[in-house]
């Protein structure tokens, strides 16, 4: 027993020897793994003996030894990729074998791994009952299993291992596609896009690839680099892809053939969308790519096509709902001009003391990506409503008699309900949705005691908390026709003394932390 244990040991020592490191390889260069269970340790001997220059595929085999139906388990358990296992049936127990494939498919949920029955006792375990009640892929008795046959054996079990790997990775790639080009959809900066496609590249060709996408400026022959990751990350610094890089052969020829290079180490994919945009995606993963991974990105650069397209055309929208926006802002504060950049400071605070007050973890429910991304537009509408206001009232010097003061209120219920008729012409929330919950609320009180509905605390949208403190807080510190700036610490006092009557306390602690950081905050002149 010793003798044969060390023989068996030398072999297992030879195969480790000549076994290139793992990881190292791409998956088409590593040694195919077979994993040998039987608790005799001659059936190890003579199988690696008859096994030792059997290749598949130019892949040679790299063989594993388990002694019984326990150790096997483990060994598979923590161990990937294995082809085939050669399984003994009666080991530590008469059935030990049968209960090791049934573990394999339904306790390691491996549907892909070769699982070969060799038995020295066929009657115990008749070949009929364990093909129908095992998921096993062949059948041998020992005694049948000369050389030639195991040989056969084993190819046949690579080659199916094989096929079912390919299915998995491509399912597997697929999956990435359908998932990575949905996320793509979500993102709307250009280069927060163009990141997002690379970094799904590196999930299909399952590395971390180095990347960068370039897009083609129309006919002028220039290429602008939009993104760049790994080691071609300092590419992104530059506006142009310099002609003097290793990739940019590679990258000309895709452009001038307008099509996909594969030319390892560089690969370039050339997408050419319906909007006559070009886009070449340059991605060096360490081995060269196999034919399914050519596939999959083929089938993944059309997605792209499709979501550079949806991107421009969500890019139009949102700047032509920006523009309808700054119009509509432009056009109440062209009437009453002594507001000066008003709405401008109130758009840059807003979306400030926003961030801040996300980043201090409060109204976590409310302060949603959404409304972070929009309440700067949207707050330059909270005073829209005043285009309704008669200009003897609202260009008025001093202060306002208690009727014109009623009238001048009444800019806040018509701003919203102007703001709310557009929203509901679109779709889902938009910059109207917030400029028309701004506008209406940015008047009313934490405490209930505001206008037009006297809502109370958090029955005020967010967005109008917000815009209520930072209004206040810039029509104190400048000008108006009906009153001259307030000193800084003035203003600061009536709004710290209101917090929690006028004012949300958690806007009011925002803005003091903000402030805290940049005592200028409010100063930017008119």
């Amino acid at each position: 027993m010793t003798d044969s244990n060390a023989d068996d040991n030398w072999l297992i020592q030879e195969d480790e020897d000549e076994a290139p490191a793992a990881g190292q390889e791409s998956p088409e260069q590593r040694l195919w793994r077979v994993l040998i269970v039987d608790d005799d340790v001659d059936v190890h001997a003579v199988t690696r003996l008859a096994l030792r220059n059997v290749s598949f595929k130019g892949r040679e085999l790299e063989l594993f030894s388990a002694y019984s139906g326990k150790e096997a388990y483990e060994f598979l358990r923590t161990t990937p990729d294995i082809a085939l296992v050669l399984l003994d049936v009666v080991m530590e127990t008469d059935d030990a074998g049968l209960l090791l494939a049934r573990r394999i498919r339904e306790e390691l949920h491996n549907g892909i791994v070769r699982v070969v029955l060799r038995t020295g006792q066929p009657g115990q375990a008749p070949e009929q009952r364990v093909i129908i009640e095992y998921d096993i892929n062949d059948y041998k008795a020992k005694t049948e299993l000369t050389t030639q046959k195991l040989f056969t054996t084993v190819i046949s079990a690579l080659r199916a291992y094989e096929s079912l790997n390919m299915l998995e990775r491509s399912r597997i790639g697929l999956g990435k596609i359908l998932a990575g080009a949905t996320n793509l959809y979500q993102i709307h900066s250009l280069r927060e896009f163009a990141s997002g496609v690379l970094n799904q590249v590196s999930a299909i060709l399952d590395v971390g690839a180095d990347g960068v996408l370039c897009l083609m400026q129309g006919d002028t022959g220039m290429t602008t680099v939009v993104a760049a990751t790994g080691n071609y990350t300092p590419l992104s610094e530059h506006e142009l892809m310099p002609h003097e890089h290793p990739l940019w052969p590679t990258i000309a020829k895709a452009f001038a053939e307008k099509k996909s290079q594969f030319d390892h180490p560089a690969n370039v994919l050339f997408i050419h969308t319906q909007e006559n945009r070009e886009v070449a995606i340059s991605v060096t993963p360490p081995w060269p790519l196999a034919q399914i991974q050519r596939d999959l990105l083929e089938v993944f650069c059309q997605r792209i096509a499709a979501a550079f397209d949806n991107l421009y055309m969500f890019g139009q929208l949102r700047k032509a709902q920006e523009a309808t926006v700054v119009a509509l802002a432009d056009l109440a504060e062209f009437r009453d001009s002594g507001t000066g950049g008003h709405v401008r400071r109130v758009q840059n605070l807003s979306s400030a003391l926003a961030q801040r007050m996300a980043e201090r973890g409060v109204y976590a429910d409310q302060l949603t990506p959404q409304l972070l991304d929009m309440i700067g537009l949207a707050s330059i509408l909270h005073d829209v409503g005043k285009v309704a206001t008669p200009d003897h009232i609202l260009l008025k010097p001093g202060l306002h008699t208690p009727d014109e003061r009623s009238q001048m209120q009444t800019h806040a219920a018509v701003g919203k309900s102007i703001l709310e008729r557009a929203a509901n012409m679109v779709d889902g929330v938009s910059y109207l949705t917030y400029g028309a919950e701004i506008a209406g609320g940015h008047h009313e009180h934490f405490d209930g005691n505001g206008y037009p509905n006297q809502l109370k605390g958090q029955d005020i949208p967010i967005s109008a908390r917000i815009v209520a403190v930072v209004d206040v807080f810039d029509s104190l510190l400048h000008e108006r026709p009906y009153k001259e700036p307030w000193p800084h610490t003035e203003v600061m006092s009536y709004i710290t003394e209101r917090a929690g009557k006028q004012f949300d306390p958690e806007v009011v602690a925002a803005l003091l932390d903000l402030i805290e950081r940049d005592p200028n905050i409010g100063h930017t002149p008119d």
